[in-house]
């Protein structure tokens, strides 16, 4: 065996040595790696005359073309009849190389092992760890079970660090049993919350690789669709109490006052006696206990514009309007449990499109009937009509509605395709305060 393999050595010194066999050899490696065997057909294109003579050497053949074309088999035969003779062709790869020749299945089989090691590993750690039937446990039946809900980006983190993969789904599933943990009315800074877990404040930001892992297994837990854009992730995030930061959440609020401690609060008193409208943050609610609106109805709407000007046009001022520039964040919630604890009526209007019946039907899962849908029956879609087109993507959106009345307005906008913005119909969104404005 030893001078079996001081022949491989030799052979493959000899060839190293020879500048016109590189790109050969390089061949060779490929072709065993593709087959594990001295097979397949080798093309060497704009072969130089050292090679042409090079290779023809060996293989018996007279090369006359520029491109050149032989057989792995016809090589190796070659080999068997130089000084060398007898030589194994892997090992003089192996020597000529210096590393072992692995085939690519051999290298997808070790792959595939070490895959399914890392991931039963992580099984059983969270089975020994948590209780049966912790949230963390269920992510990770879930996610493994079906390959989704972070599946992929696990594992693209496990084939560039294992070892901070296995840290990943552990830092993301003491999140999810963190997260059960808090209350409805708790809050928690989104930077605090991944300072406690990870030491990083940073770890669970929007785009990072935990970030976005966290937000699957919440949406797994939560039986949730994963957020589309920004709006959508702070929704997820403030439902679950974590705050992304307690500026950004905001609200456009007109004619509300807020009660901070035993008094109430001379910012607001000042903003409803002069008629002027005011944004409300996470910050500004810290200490408020209770609120009271102008009048007995609180509208909502969702656009600014269509708030500007339902303050700027409403003959008498007392009354009571919010605006969410879109999805519901954190304060907005805060507001309506104060507001809905008072038993106000609250009627909430929104574009009559996928995305805004999306909010509407969100909000009234989240609180049930004491919210009312205003202007967003299938009669108010006629008049509020534009010539926007929804896309195919949008109007599967529709299909998961479940108010009685939306889903009545879903149908009418899946057959038209059209969508319906609050701007068509401000005279009756208007003209609607006005009446309730009366009555107060």
């Amino acid at each position: 065996m030893s001078s079996n393999r001081n022949s491989d050595q030799a052979c493959a010194e000899y060839f190293k040595s020879q500048k016109a066999y590189q790109r050969c050899f390089r061949e060779l490696w490929k072709k065993w790696r593709s087959y594990g065997k001295p097979a397949g057909r080798i093309t060497l294109k704009h072969a130089s005359d050292k090679e042409r003579r090079a290779v023809g050497g060996i293989t018996g053949k007279v090369f006359y073309e520029e491109d050149i074309h032989f057989t792995f088999a016809e090589f190796e035969q070659g080999l068997q009849k130089t000084r060398f003779a007898p030589v194994d062709i892997k090992k003089v790869l192996e020597e000529y190389f210096g590393e072992e020749l692995v085939t690519k299945q051999d290298q997808k089989k070790e792959a595939q092992k070490q895959k399914e090691d890392f991931l039963k590993d992580i099984r059983d750690a969270f089975r020994e760890k948590s209780e049966a039937g912790s949230v963390a446990s269920e992510w990770i039946e879930q996610m493994l079970s079906m390959k989704k809900y972070g599946y992929q980006i696990l594992i693209r983190e496990f084939e560039k660090d294992p070892d901070q993969a296995g840290v990943l789904a552990e830092y993301v599933g003491n999140s999810l049993e963190k997260l059960c943990g808090i209350s409805n009315t708790e809050e928690c800074p989104l930077a605090i919350f991944a300072a406690e877990i990870s030491g990083n404040p940073h770890y669970f930001d929007r785009g990072t690789t935990a970030g976005m892992l966290l937000v699957r297994g919440i949406c797994c837990i939560r039986r949730r669709e994963v957020p589309e854009n920004a709006y959508q992730w702070r929704e997820l995030m403030e439902t679950e109490g974590i705050i992304p930061d307690n500026v950004s959440s905001l609200l456009h609020v007109y004619g509300l006052r807020l009660k901070k401690g035993a008094a109430w609060h001379p910012a607001y008193e000042a903003f409803c006696e002069a008629g002027e409208p005011c944004v409300i943050t996470m910050e500004n609610m810290k200490g408020i206990t209770e609120v009271q609106p102008l009048g007995k109805k609180v509208f909502i709407v969702e656009n600014e514009m269509v708030f500007s000007y339902l303050i700027d046009n409403l003959p008498d001022k007392n009354c009571t309007l919010l605006c969410t520039s879109g999805q519901l964040r954190f304060v907005a919630q805060k507001l309506l449990n104060l507001l809905l604890k008072k038993e106000t009526d609250v009627y909430y209007s929104g574009d009559i499109d996928p995305d805004g019946m999306g909010i509407a039907d969100r909000l009234w899962l989240k609180f049930g009937d004491r919210i009312h849908l205003w202007r967003m029956s299938p009669e108010d879609y006629e008049k509020s009509i534009s010539g926007e087109h929804i896309e195919e993507k949008g109007l599967t959106k529709l299909f998961h509605i479940h108010h009685p009345l939306l889903k009545k307005t879903a149908e009418y906008v899946k057959q038209k395709q059209l969508s319906g913005y609050q701007e068509n119909i401000l005279k009756e969104l208007l003209a609607d305060m006005a009446k309730a404005d009366e009555r107060s």
